[in-house]
C-alpha cells in the first residue's frame, strides 16, 4: 500500500479535541510571574512623562518598565532586508520600539509592562501608571500620507513613504495605443485582523546553574525566535532555547517579532524567575493586521477582450512602524499582479505609506489577495464593457499549457499548470451555463441572481534561505522511526503529511514514525512554517533524508537476503527480495542488524543517523478557479450564498484530507473578507472594530457547503511535485464574492463595490446612496 495520497486522518488530532493539548497558557511554573502591558489610547501622542511610582506601590508588584528604563539597553525590532530577488527600488523601515520613546504612534502601542504576583494584580498596576499625553494630528490616510505636503510622523526619514518599487516590462505605450478600449478603477482592500484561535504568549525561564534562557513562544519559527533573541538581547544562541508548544492558529502574525516577545524573556533574565504573558482579545485585534491597499489600474485591451498591457499604482498602508514581515504583502501584490494571464506589457508602482495605524504584516496570502481582487474584478468589467461572457474572457487571456516554464512580465516564473482545465471543471461543477439561463429569467418580484468568477495563481515557498529546510531522520533498533524538521506547524497536519512520506519510502506503518519539531533543543535548524513552505520545503527535506536512509538500508538488506540491493523492497514492516518474496526479515531486525555493525563497511559507524538539506531552486505556482452563485435581497441588500465551487491545482497531493481541510479553513477566510470583515478607524485614529463584537468574522452558518475538486499537476521545482496549498484558496474568494454581487446589481448600474459587501453598502447602492467612487 501507497501511504502518499491517502486521506488519513490527522495524528495531531486526538489530543487536542481531547483537551490535552499544551499551549503557552497552559505552562505553568513555580513562582511563575505575570507580565501586563500599558498600551496607548491615542493614534498619535508625544509622551511627556510617565508616573509609574503608584504601580510600583501595589502590593504584589514585582517590576514596571517603561521605554526609558530599556534605552540603550534593548534595541527595537528589526525588519526583513528586501534584496536579491526581492530588491526594492526604496527602504525607509522605521524600525518598532519595544516600547515607546517619546511619542506613542498608533493606539495600542505598547508603552510600559508590569509584572506582578498575580495576572490581576499586574492588570491593576497597568491602570495605576499615568501617562501625560500631548495629542497630535494623526496621519491616517496612506494617499495622503504620501503626498509631500504631508506631516511626516518620524522627523528622522523625513518623508512617510518607506517604501518605494517601480518595474517596467515590455512596450507599455504602444499597448495603450493599440488598444480598442481602456479599463481604469480603483480598488480598496480593507485591513484585516487575523485573529487566531490562540493569541499571542510567552513564557520565559532562567536557570542561571546551566546558564540557559528557556522561552515558551507561540510562534511560526522558534528557531528565528531564538536567533533574533540572541541578537536582540545579547545572548549567544547557545544560551537559548525556545520551544513551539502547541499553537492555535496564526495565519502569518506569529511569523513576526513582537514587543512582548523580547520583553518578557527580558526580565525573566533580570528578575531570575519565570514570567508569563498572554495577549488578550482586545489586545490581538490592535497588535497586527493584514492587507490594507489601494490599487488603481489601467488596462489596455483589444475588442475581443485580450489583454495588451496594465499600469498600477499601489499604495499599501504600512501603519506605524514595521515588523518583520511588513514589506512582503505588498510587494507580492505587485510581484503576483498579473495572475495566470499572459500580459506583456506591464508599468507598475508601489508606494508604502507609513500612518498612525497598528503595522502591518503577512496575512494569509500575503499580497495575493489583493492582486487577486484588482485583477480579477478587471476582468470582469472588460467583460462587461465589452459584452464578453466573463469566462471567454479568462480563457481568451489564459498562460497557454505548453508556455511553462512561463516568465511574466511582472518578474514571476511559473513552472506549470493546466489554466483553462481548472476553470471548465469549476464551471461544470457550478453548472455556469443553467444559472447563467436562470438569472436571465430573474422577475422583478425574486431576490437578485448574480454568477462570480476568479481564477489565480499563487507562488509558495518563499525566498532567500526560506527556500532552504533541513531534516533529520534516525531510526532506533527497535524499528522506531524519528523525523526532525524545521517545520513549526500551527495546525496545517504536518506530521502526518511528514509521516506518509517517510512511511512509503521504508515500507513501515505511518503510526511508526514519530516526527519532532518546535523545540530549538532538539531541532536547532530550520526556518519555520511560512508562505505555504511547509510540505514543498520541508517536506522536500524529508524525502530526500529518507531516500539517503532507504538506500543505506537497501544495502545492508541486500548482505542479509544475499541479493542485490537493487532487488530489496520495503512494504508492510516487511523488508524482502522481490526476486524471491520468501526471503525477507522484518523491518525491526534489519534495524538491529545495523547496530550490531556486522554488515557495515570496516570504519563505518554503527546505527542509523541521517541528516540533509533541501533548497527548492524556484517557487512552484498554485492554481485554482472559483465560482460562485449569490442571491441578493432587493429589499435588505443582505446576499446569501446559493453555491460555492472550488477547483485548485496543488501538484502532487500527499494528504487529500489535509488539502481539503486547508481548502475549507481559507475560504472560509475569503469569505468573511468578502462580506463582513474590516478594520475602521475614526477620524481620530480610534479602531472602531478593535474587539470581536465589532469586528465581524463569518461564524459556521455563513460557509456555505463547498463543491470542491482538485487537479495534480506535478512541480518540476521539488522531488515532491507539490505546490502550495495553505493559503492559496484565501486568495480568491473576495473577487469572486464581489464578481457575483456585482452581477446580481448589474441592472441598477452598479460598476464596482470594495469589500466588505456589507447589507448597508449594497443598499445603499442599489438606491444611489454610495460614495461616486463605488459607480
Amino acid at each position: 500500500m501507497s501511504y502518499v495520497g491517502q486521506p488519513l486522518k490527522r495524528f495531531e488530532d486526538p489530543k487536542l479535541i481531547t483537551g490535552r493539548g499544551a499551549f503557552v497558557d497552559d505552562i505553568k511554573l513555580p513562582d511563575m510571574l505575570h507580565a501586563a502591558v500599558l498600551r496607548s489610547p491615542y493614534a498619535h501622542a508625544r509622551i511627556t512623562s510617565i508616573d509609574v511610582s503608584a504601580a510600583r506601590q501595589l502590593p504584589g508588584v514585582v517590576a514596571v518598565l517603561t521605554g526609558v528604563d530599556i534605552a540603550g539597553v534593548l534595541p527595537d525590532i528589526p525588519t526583513r532586508a528586501m534584496t536579491g530577488e526581492r530588491a526594492v527600488d526604496e527602504l525607509r523601515p522605521p524600525e518598532h520600539p519595544l516600547l515607546a520613546k517619546d511619542k506613542a504612534c498608533y493606539v495600542g502601542q505598547a508603552v510600559a509592562v508590569v509584572v506582578a504576583q498575580e495576572p490581576a494584580v499586574a492588570r491593576d498596576a497597568v491602570e495605576a501608571i499615568a501617562v501625560d499625553y500631548e495629542p497630535l494630528a494623526p496621519v491616517l490616510d496612506p494617499d495622503m500620507a504620501v503626498q509631500s505636503q504631508a506631516p511626516v510622523i518620524h522627523a528622522a526619514l523625513g518623508t512617510n513613504v518607506a517604501l518605494r518599487v517601480r518595474q517596467r516590462a515590455g512596450d507599455v505605450d504602444g499597448a495603450f495605443a493599440q488598444a480598442d478600449h481602456v479599463i481604469r478603477q480603483r480598488y480598496v482592500v480593507p485591513r484585516l485582523a487575523p485573529a487566531p484561535m490562540e493569541t499571542r504568549g510567552v513564557v520565559a525561564q532562567y536557570h542561571p546553574q546551566e546558564n540557559l534562557l528557556t522561552v515558551w513562544n507561540s510562534t511560526q519559527a522558534a528557531q528565528r525566535v531564538k536567533h533574533y533573541l540572541s541578537s536582540l538581547l545579547n545572548q549567544p544562541e547557545h544560551t537559548l532555547r525556545v520551544i513551539a508548544p502547541d499553537v492555535g492558529g496564526s495565519f502569518g502574525v506569529k511569523d513576526c517579532i513582537f514587543p512582548e516577545d523580547v520583553l518578557i524573556p527580558y526580565l525573566a533574565l533580570r528578575l531570575g524567575k519565570p514570567v508569563k504573558w498572554v495577549e488578550e482579545r482586545r489586545e490581538d485585534m490592535l497588535a497586527y493586521h493584514g492587507r490594507g491597499m489601494s490599487l488603481d489600474i489601467e488596462a489596455a485591451v483589444r475588442g475581443d477582450g485580450v489583454l495588451l498591457g496594465m499600469r498600477l499604482r499601489v499604495v499599501a498602508d504600512i501603519g506605524a512602524y514595521f515588523l518583520l514581515t511588513t514589506s512582503s504583502a505588498p510587494f507580492n501584490a505587485v510581484r503576483r499582479i498579473t495572475g495566470p494571464y499572459h500580459i506583456p506589457a506591464v508599468d507598475l508602482e508601489l508606494l508604502g505609506a507609513i500612518t498612525n495605524k497598528t503595522p502591518t504584516g503577512a496575512y494569509r496570502g500575503t499580497g495575493s489577495p489583493e492582486a487577486a481582487f484588482c485583477l480579477e474584478r478587471t476582468m470582469d468589467l472588460i467583460a462587461r464593457d465589452l459584452r464578453l461572457d466573463p469566462a471567454d474572457v479568462r480563457r481568451r487571456n489564459f498562460i497557454p499549457a505548453d508556455a511553462f516554464p512561463y516568465h511574466s512580465a511582472a518578474g514571476l516564473t511559473y513552472d506549470s499548470g493546466q489554466y483553462l482545465q481548472g476553470l471548465d471543471r469549476a464551471l461544470e461543477l457550478l453548472d455556469y451555463a443553467g444559472w447563467r439561463e436562470k438569472a436571465g429569467r430573474n422577475t422583478p418580484d425574486e431576490p437578485l441572481l448574480g454568477i462570480g468568477l476568479a481564477t489565480f495563481t499563487k507562488s509558495s515557498g518563499a525566498a532567500g534561505d526560506h527556500r532552504i529546510e533541513g531534516a533529520r531522520l534516525t531510526i532506533e533498533p527497535s524499528g522506531g522511526v524519528t523525523v526532525y524538521t524545521g517545520i513549526s506547524p500551527h495546525g496545517q497536519g504536518n506530521a502526518t503529511a511528514f509521516a506518509q512520506i517517510v512511511a512509503d519510502a521504508l515500507g513501515v506503518p505511518p503510526a511508526q514514525v514519530r516526527v519532532q519539531h518546535g523545540d530549538t533543543a532538539v531541532v536547532p535548524f530550520g526556518e519555520g512554517t511560512s508562505a505555504s513552505r511547509g510540505l514543498i520545503v520541508g517536506g522536500s527535506a524529508i524525502y530526500n533524508v529518507v531516500q539517503e536512509a532507504r538506500r543505506t538500508l537497501g544495502q545492508l538488506a541486500g548482505l542479509l537476503l544475499n541479493c542485490a540491493a537493487e532487488d530489496v523492497r520495503f512494504q508492510d514492516g516487511r523488508v524482502f527480495n522481490h526476486q524471491k518474496p520468501e526471503a525477507q526479515i522484518t523491518f525491526a531486525q534489519l534495524a538491529t542488524a545495523a547496530y550490531a555493525g556486522e554488515l557495515l563497511p570496516a570504519g563505518a559507524a554503527s546505527g542509523l543517523d541521517f541528516i540533509g538539506r533541501y533548497s527548492l531552486p524556484n517557487a512552484p505556482i498554485s492554481f485554482g478557479a472559483h465560482a460562485v452563485v449569490v442571491e441578493v435581497d432587493r429589499e435588505t441588500g443582505e446576499v446569501k450564498i446559493l453555491r460555492y465551487v472550488g477547483v485548485h491545482d496543488c501538484g502532487q497531493i500527499v494528504n487529500p484530507k489535509l488539502v481539503e481541510g486547508q481548502i475549507v479553513g481559507g475560504i472560509a477566510q475569503g469569505i468573511g473578507q468578502a462580506l463582513s470583515e474590516g478594520m475602521v478607524y475614526s477620524e481620530e485614529g480610534q479602531p472602531l472594530t478593535g474587539s470581536l463584537l465589532d469586528y465581524a468574522i463569518p461564524k459556521a452558518p455563513d460557509i456555505p457547503d463547498l463543491i470542491l475538486d482538485t487537479l495534480e499537476t506535478p512541480s518540476p521545482t521539488n522531488p515532491l511535485g507539490a505546490k502550495g496549498i495553505g493559503s492559496v484558496s484565501t486568495v480568491p474568494p473576495p473577487a469572486a464574492v464581489a464578481n457575483a454581487v456585482m452581477d446580481a446589481l448589474s441592472t441598477f448600474g452598479v460598476r464596482h463595490l470594495d469589500t466588505p459587501l456589507t447589507a448597508e453598502r449594497i443598499w445603499r447602492a442599489m438606491r444611489g446612496m454610495g460614495d461616486s467612487a463605488d459607480h
